[in-house]
């Protein structure tokens, strides 16, 4: 859950940032071309004050004494100067657009583009508008314009024509630091979202761990109410509480079974004992009350298995290193005398290899395996009995050439009671399986079924080689 609330929280963060990021950066390079605006415009203004008094005598007047050659040389000196410092050329033209004074000396008025914009609208006595955003990646120029008036009228103009290197500079200067900005913003931003999804999801793989836990039969698993969100305490609260339920219930169940497979178990044997004495006033062979005996002692089993199964659900695995090659030879020695009795060949290959387990555990469950391998295997055939094991868990898999399952009856095999009825004849329970399940689960191990072909059932014993992590009451 954490890697698909994560990304969404980075993404949603990235989007703010850049919602506030990119408006910044073009506030930060508009600023910067206005500062160079304003300086062209206060520089124009002062050229066009220097030029307002600068004339050229007509032929009515030129003997009339003048100085106007000494401001022209001001003004070009002015302008020269300029240039040399700014490296931006800057020129006054007539409205004709002849050159009054200009730097470089060899600059003149092009016939289109932006110079002859901002001359044209100088003309008309107003300064030329500000020109078009420059951003960094672009080489244009900054062209400002303003009027000489006199009089009223537009004498002359005076036109910059600046370089735009220094300022993109500048721009990605800024840039560079609102990106260096949001770069760290953005790893507070992750990790804050780091400690808030751990925050929050914390009592989540809390619940999670424990809910596994308590489908793994660990009933006594519970919730540490702390940390989290209010909404997820009052849920593990509320989880705790039903998990103390559940337990009470299933601990009423298996009391209930327990009891009653002890309590029932004391009149039925006295019923069997009326019923042995009762056969003894009946001619010998009397099929009904052999009838009835089988019976009996079948009903007799039943109870046994289930005050096992009570009590199978209720103990908890004492799990050790044990040698899974040596126990299932020797479960295999002790069932071989009862497969030769049928005809069958009961087969083992043991190899040394070992897995924690509980010896008793696992010894019931391959009684349990073995029993019923040998019962439905029929006279001639063979039970084999392999030990492997793999890195993480060793397995013990018995191998019969009976009559086999059907696919729907190995959905239901290891179900409490249920028999296959085509086996309904054969002595049994229905709970062994079940039982020997249960037992195994407690410490990690597991029971599986599947066919074998051409004829035949393999089941497989499995149990951890490593030991099962320890759960706890408590989970924080």
């Amino acid at each position: 859950m954490r890697t698909r609330l994560l990304p969404l929280l980075i993404v949603l963060m990235a989007a703010v940032l850049l919602a506030l990021g990119v408006p910044l950066a073009a506030s930060v390079a508009g600023a910067q071309q206005q500062k160079v605006v304003v300086d062209r415009i206060d520089d124009t203004a002062r050229f066009a004050a220097l030029a307002q008094f600068v004339t050229v005598p007509s032929a009515a007047d030129a003997s009339v004494p003048s100085s106007t050659d000494e401001r022209l040389e001001t003004l070009e000196r002015e302008l020269d100067s300029y240039y040399d410092v700014y490296g931006i050329r800057t020129g006054v033209f007539y409205p004709t657009r002849t050159p009054l004074a200009a730097s470089p000396g060899d600059w003149t008025l092009p016939q289109e583009g932006e110079v002859r914009d901002a001359f044209q609208e100088a003309l008309l006595s107003r300064r030329s508008h500000d020109p078009q955003q420059v951003w960094p990646w672009q080489r244009h120029r900054l062209v400002v314009a303003s009027p000489v008036i006199r009089d009223g009228d537009v004498v002359a103009v005076v036109v910059t024509d600046s370089p735009t290197g220094p300022m993109r500079s500048r721009i990605q200067q800024g840039w560079v630091l609102i990106a260096a900005g949001e770069a760290a913003a953005m790893l507070l931003a992750i990790g804050a979202a780091l400690r808030l999804t751990g925050w929050v999801l914390k009592p989540v793989r809390v619940l999670d761990v424990v809910t596994h836990a308590i489908a793994s039969g660990r009933l006594k698993s519970r919730v540490a109410v702390s940390g989290g969100p209010p909404e997820l305490r009052r849920l593990a609260r509320s989880f705790n509480e039903m998990a103390d339920n559940v337990e009470d219930v299933l601990e009423q169940q298996r009391a209930f079974v327990a009891d009653a497979s002890h309590q029932l178990r004391n009149p039925l044997a006295a019923l069997l004992l009326r019923i042995e004495l009762l056969a003894y006033e009946l001619p010998e062979g009397n099929e009904e009350i052999a009838s009835v005996q089988s019976e009996g002692r079948r009903l007799a089993q039943v109870l046994d298995d289930l005050l096992d199964l009570a009590l199978a659900e209720h103990t908890e695995a004492d799990l050790r290193v044990t040698d899974i090659g040596a126990l299932t030879a020797e479960r295999v020695a002790a069932w071989a005398p009862t497969a030769e009795a049928k005809g069958v060949r009961l087969v083992g290959d043991c190899p040394a290899t070992t897995a924690w387990a509980d010896p008793v555990t696992l010894s019931s469950a391959l009684d349990a395996v073995i029993d019923n391998a040998v019962k439905f295997t029929p006279e001639g055939e063979s039970v084999e009995v392999t030990v492997t094991a793999d890195g993480e868990t060793s397995t013990v898999v018995v191998t019969d050439h009976g009559p086999g399952l059907t696919d729907e009856e190995l959905t239901r095999v290891g179900d409490r009671f249920w028999r296959s009825n085509r086996h309904q004849n054969i002595k049994g329970s229905g709970l062994g399986l079940s039982i020997s399940r249960t037992l195994l689960a407690a410490g990690g191990g597991s029971l599986s079924y599947e066919r074998h072909e051409p004829t035949g059932l393999r089941v497989t014993v499995s149990v951890p080689r490593s030991r099962p992590a320890a759960v706890g009451d408590q989970y924080s």
